[in-house]
């Protein structure tokens, strides 16, 4: 027995002589201990946590080479490699980890809707349950601070600029004509449905290298990465039908949506301004292919829409008014693949195809127009670490426009452009702590139409105030060539330009978002012409300039009131511009010096309903009264909208859905027309130029058929 214990007691000594003490101390980068920091070897079962001091130590029977990892939440983990007989007495700072939710984000600039942001201001079903928004991305976004309300165009005119200074991008691919063709003084809206994206980022400025040819402005859309389940969305609508239908398999899916709009029904209840002979008629679809591989997902989507109307419109100048037709065919189709090539290293590419054609007869006069356009894309992402992310990539845009004029005295033969633009970009995100990130990046550009070769630099900051609030800061140099409407005319011309410089104040709480963003836009390289419209006998350059300064607000709260949640956008924009025709610098008449947009939206749980409002108000906009002197120098009355819309679950999959706009009937004016010629006071006579319609109905029946037999379409109204 004496002997079994003196060799318990040899081995027990042995092994006790051969473990290796561990020690050392847990600190972050102000010298502050971390409790509770987990301390081990890799692969063995050998460590500990950091007590009160920060301090650990631990014995380890391991020897040799090994890899000790210290791991703390909202830390970046650190890792040292070595000999365990040197892992003594360690002082281990950790440093904070730059990927936390509490971390600083590069949002200058940047409204986001989508379920993976941080800087939400927006959630993907405001696109559509908007009271004004009428089911239009773009009506939604026209809530939101920075843009302008223009109503009788509809498209987004955002901090002084013209709408064709918004560029509009689908998985990150150009979409060249993103709005259905419409006639004067009757609105546009976005040709493509909101039920197939669930992500939107609206950058009013200061935006990415990544996307260039946008003076203003670029909307992201991203399609839906995975359907959730197969099902099939029907509507009946006062305006027309719609029918989509979801598909799934192990390794990819399937959405396609259809609908047709006849505005005939409608309007023979409801009659406008307009002495319709063929009322609006389009039939449009959409589909999405999805397809996972081993590293990556790739998508096709497509969408067609025809377009077809006729009408006379009145005008001041023509008693019998002016005769407007319109028969319009558009495709896009557009394909992308993003994966990981290794651990750190992602790509992405894409290709989109463009092809759309108007024919157009006003008056005497017949159109014919046709656009083809490619954008070829490739980007690549290396994520050196948590604080340091490299993107760098390129593309080439194509455009080849043909238009043929005629009328009973000019027949002219086609004319148009080619404009082929060739693009790299370089970019890094520099995350110094979880309070201060850098982006900085540099887009180049080379378009040949006017061989001419840009360079624009971009710099943005955000920096963390509190576990709250963060101040971001940016700026940005961009070029755009000049539209479609000028270089068919006139091709010795060179880029427009316009810098931003941006100060943007966050804060957000669980339910409640602040925004409060200050700009200044300068703009040269303006296109200007001599004649009242440019023609083929206009003289063009490049003398035009301009600046744009002002002040937004943001304000949501989803938490204050039980099932309520609503939103208030104020704006406001000190421009002046000298392009185009204009005589002098003046306020362009797209330009509303105020902007003030409240929704609201509250659900009844006892009545199954959901209920909401929309106001909107804008200062007036300028205009040209002839009869006293100056340039655009009177102002139209103040807009003024009310919109309310309801939403009834007859059934969990079966809506009933009910809205109008403008629901006070205000008499809003969008400018005047005046006479050629003076009457025989010497006063020119004019018309006000109302809204094609003061109020418009809507109602519509949404079933959905679904496998949980509990989705429905509340989300898409």
């Amino acid at each position: 027995m004496k002997q079994l214990i003196v060799i318990l007691i040899t081995l027990l000594s042995i092994h006790l002589s051969a473990q290796t003490s561990i020690t050392g101390s847990v600190l972050n980068t102000k010298n502050e201990p971390i409790i509770g920091a987990n301390v081990y070897l890799e692969g063995t079962y050998d460590g500990c946590t950091s007590n009160d001091t920060g301090a650990f130590t631990f014995e380890t029977t391991e020897t040799g080479t090994h890899t000790l990892v210290v791991s703390y939440l909202s830390y970046e983990t650190y890792t040292m490699v070595g000999d365990l007989s040197y892992m003594k007495d360690l002082t281990i700072i950790l440093k904070d980890d730059v990927n936390t939710l509490d971390a600083v984000v590069l949002s200058v600039g940047t409204f986001a809707a989508g379920d993976n942001s941080k800087v939400n201001v927006l959630k993907p079903l405001d696109v559509v349950t908007t009271a004004s928004a009428l089911g239009d991305f773009v009506g939604a976004l026209q809530t939101l601070p920075g843009t302008s309300t223009v109503s009788e165009d509809g498209r987004l005119f955002v901090r002084g600029g013209d709408a064709n200074e918004t560029q509009i991008f689908i998985d990150g691919i150009r979409v060249f004509t993103p709005y259905t063709p419409t006639t004067n003084n009757t609105p546009t809206r976005g040709r493509y449905s909101p039920f197939l994206f669930d992500g939107i980022t609206f950058s009013t400025g200061g935006y990415s290298a990544e996307y260039g040819q946008a003076l203003s402005s670029v909307l992201l859309l991203n399609t839906i990465d995975e359907p959730d389940q197969e099902k099939t969305d029907i509507g009946i609508m006062s305006v027309g039908a719609t029918l989509g239908n979801t598909q799934k398999w192990k390794k990819s899916s399937l959405s396609v949506n259809a609908s047709y709009i006849n505005l005939t029904p409608y309007l023979e209840l409801y009659p406008d301004r307009n002495a319709w002979e063929k009322p609006f008629e389009t039939v449009s679809g959409e589909a999405v292919f999805r397809q996972k591989a081993n590293n990556g997902l790739f998508k096709l989507y497509g969408a067609f829409d025809a377009t077809n109307f006729q009408l006379t419109q009145e005008d001041i100048n023509h008693p019998n008014g002016v005769g407007f037709k319109l028969n319009n065919d558009n495709v896009y189709v557009n394909g992308s693949y993003s994966g990981k090539l290794n651990s750190t290293w992602n790509v992405f590419g894409g290709l989109s195809f463009t092809h759309a054609n108007n024919r157009i007869q006003f008056d005497a006069n017949n159109v014919d127009d046709t656009e083809n356009s490619l954008h070829a894309k490739v980007k690549f992402k290396n994520r050196i670490n948590n604080r340091f992310k490299l993107y760098f990539g390129a593309e080439y845009f194509a455009t080849n426009f043909k238009e043929k004029f005629q009328n009973e005295t000019i027949n002219t033969p086609s004319y148009g452009f080619e404009n082929n633009i060739a693009a790299a970009f370089i970019e890094a995100d520099i995350f110094t702590s979880k309070e201060l990130a850098f982006k900085t990046g540099l887009r180049a550009e080379y378009s040949d139409i006017f061989n001419d070769f840009t360079v624009a630099p971009r710099l943005s900051l955000g920096y963390k105030t509190s576990n709250k609030s963060q101040l971001s800061l940016a700026y940005g140099n961009f070029y755009q060539n000049p539209s479609s409407n000028i270089l068919k005319f006139e091709q010795d011309l060179k880029p427009q330009n316009t810098s931003h410089y941006i100060v943007n104040y966050q804060y957000n709480d669980d339910g409640r978002i602040f925004r409060a963003e200050a700009y200044l836009k300068k703009y040269n390289n303006l296109v200007k012409f001599d004649t009242q419209f440019a023609s083929f006998d206009s003289s063009f350059n490049n003398s035009g300039n301009g600046h744009a300064s002002g002040i937004d607000f943001f304000w949501r709260d989803s938490r204050t009131i039980k099932n309520f949640d609503y939103w208030a956008s104020y704006s406001f924009l000190d421009t002046k511009r000298n392009y185009n025709n204009y005589p002098v610098e003046a306020q362009p008449n797209f330009a509303n010096t105020h902007n003030l947009s409240l929704v609201g939206k509250y659900f009844i749980t006892d009545w199954k309903s959901q209920v909401g409002f929309s106001y909107g108000f804008a200062s007036g906009r300028t205009f040209t009264n002839p009869n006293i002197p100056g340039f655009l120098n009177e102002k139209t009355k103040s807009f003024n909208s009310l919109s309310l819309n309801w939403a009834y679950l007859v059934s969990p999959q079966k809506i009933l859905y009910a809205s109008v706009n403008n629901v006070l009937g205000f008499k809003n004016i969008n400018g005047y027309q005046y006479s050629n010629t003076p009457d025989l006071n010497g006063d020119f006579n004019r018309r006000a130029l109302r809204p094609a319609a003061d109020q418009f109905f809507f109602i519509g029946f949404f079933w959905t058929i679904s496998e949980d037999k509990k989705s429905n379409q509340l989300d898409n109204l």
